[in-house]
């Protein structure tokens, strides 16, 4: 009885939860799928007659489009530009033999504890000085800088744990470190670094602290500041509300469910070298 007693008990266990992760998601979408007249009689029914007039309002009341492309060019800039920095110091740090690279590691160890509210004035006031402030540039450059302590402590982890025996061998042979990161390092690690790729790119999408402070001007904002000023500035239309944020998440759940099968493929051509 044991037997099938135990798994039947994890499987109700695991749909449970799986029920309960994606409600969220789910009122999201049949709120989004409302009027506002609807919403107000009936919150959490499910919508009587489904309308996409939410989905209308998002991008006739406001600059939807544009902070999309605000979010989508700073997160490819901030990520690609902390993922190249972090690939080349987690190899001096992992592969290294210079002077310091275990202070330099442990330092940046304790930058990832530093919290981030404690940067913000610093920071304006730099910006303020520079003429940066309002401008993308600004906070592309500061999620760079925050997103690099992580991201080298998580691909030092991994080179460490990489045959030492075929970094050693290649250094024999004459090659250089750009040759041993490029052609062995690197295709042991995509995998890796893929997932810290869709992990910084999730941050970044989601940050709101330095978007909403650093981006005052309307067209200049993020897609989640601009949200977030937009609700309750006037009287607020729930489904209007839940529509934008359905469409703000959308390109992120685009992004996870396309990435398993590169997941999979990334750890076999790991393996198999």
């Amino acid at each position: 009885m044991k037997r099938w007693l135990v798994p039947s008990l994890q499987q109700i266990l695991l749909i449970g939860l799986t029920i309960v992760s994606l409600y969220p998601l789910w009122f999201i979408v049949q709120t989004a799928l409302k009027t506002q007249q609807s919403y107000v009689s009936n919150p959490t029914g499910f919508p009587t007659s489904p309308s996409l007039h939410g989905f209308l309002d998002v991008f006739q009341t406001m600059p939807f489009g544009r902070w999309t492309l605000n979010s989508l060019v700073v997160a490819v800039v901030a990520v690609v530009a902390a993922t190249v920095i972090a690939i080349f110091a987690a190899y001096a740090v992992a592969f290294g033999r210079f002077v310091g690279r275990h202070s330099f590691f442990n330092m940046n160890i304790a930058l990832m504890a530093l919290p981030p509210v404690a940067l913000v004035v610093p920071l304006f006031t730099v910006m303020v000085q520079t003429g940066l402030i309002n401008t993308l540039p600004s906070v592309m450059l500061v999620y760079t800088g925050l997103l690099i302590p992580f991201s080298i402590f998580f691909l030092v982890n991994f080179f460490r744990e990489l045959p030492y025996e075929l970094i050693e061998a290649a250094t024999i042979d004459g090659a250089s470190h750009a040759r041993i990161l490029i052609r062995i390092v690197m295709p042991l690690s995509i995998a890796t670094t893929f997932t810290l790729v869709i992990v910084n790119t999730i941050w970044v999408w989601n940050e709101l602290l330095f978007a909403l402070v650093f981006l005052q001007d309307d067209r200049q904002r993020t897609v989640m500041a601009g949200l977030a000023l937009y609700q309750g500035r006037f009287a607020t239309n729930e489904p209007m509300m839940m529509a934008g944020a359905f469409l703000s998440i959308l390109p992120l759940l685009i992004l996870y469910l396309a990435s398993q099968r590169f997941f999979v493929r990334g750890m076999t051509a790991g393996i198999g070298k």
